[in-house]
């Protein structure tokens, strides 16, 4: 079974980041160009939070919320929610279901390798499932049960 390592490889491990100043707008735009549900939120380098789709809809219904002078450090998440990069797609999901999240950071040996959304887990397990049930498909075949044939003299 994969692990979160191996989704974060398969993915790429690219994560976007920008810096805490950026404005909301600015954000989303890149988000948008980019197809992402998020985007890591930095101060001198270092991940500080996270903004999403999911902050723009808290955020929007706030009274003189202007996205083109609110800045994501004020409407950010955190703190930052991660997994261990040997992880399997399994307690990913559960940290996805029980925490009610879209997004975990994956960390290996104190820094972070990337950072997963609940489709790309979903996918992983439905791709783990498809190969397991191919496999259990060749071996439950009609060819399979012809060999078992009882036969007269044995």
């Amino acid at each position: 079974m994969k692990t979160a390592e191996d989704i974060v490889n398969e993915k790429g491990g690219k994560m976007v980041t920008v810096p805490g100043e950026t404005t909301i707008h600015a954000a989303l735009k890149l988000m948008i160009e980019k197809r992402l549900g998020a985007v890591l939120v930095t101060e001198q380098d270092r991940i500080v939070g996270i903004w999403t789709s999911r902050d723009l809809m808290r955020n929007v219904v706030l009274k003189d919320f202007d996205p083109h002078q609110a800045v994501v450090k004020d409407h950010m998440s955190k703190p930052i929610l991660s997994a261990p990069h040997s992880d399997t797609p399994y307690n990913m999901m559960d940290k996805f279901l029980g925490l009610r999240i879209n997004h975990l950071l994956i960390e290996k040996e104190g820094s972070y390798i990337g950072i997963l959304s609940s489709g790309d887990v979903m996918k992983a397990v439905i791709q783990d499932k498809s190969a397991e049930l191919t496999q259990l498909r060749s071996m439950v075949s009609w060819e399979y049960y012809e060999e078992w044939r009882w036969k007269p003299g044995r």
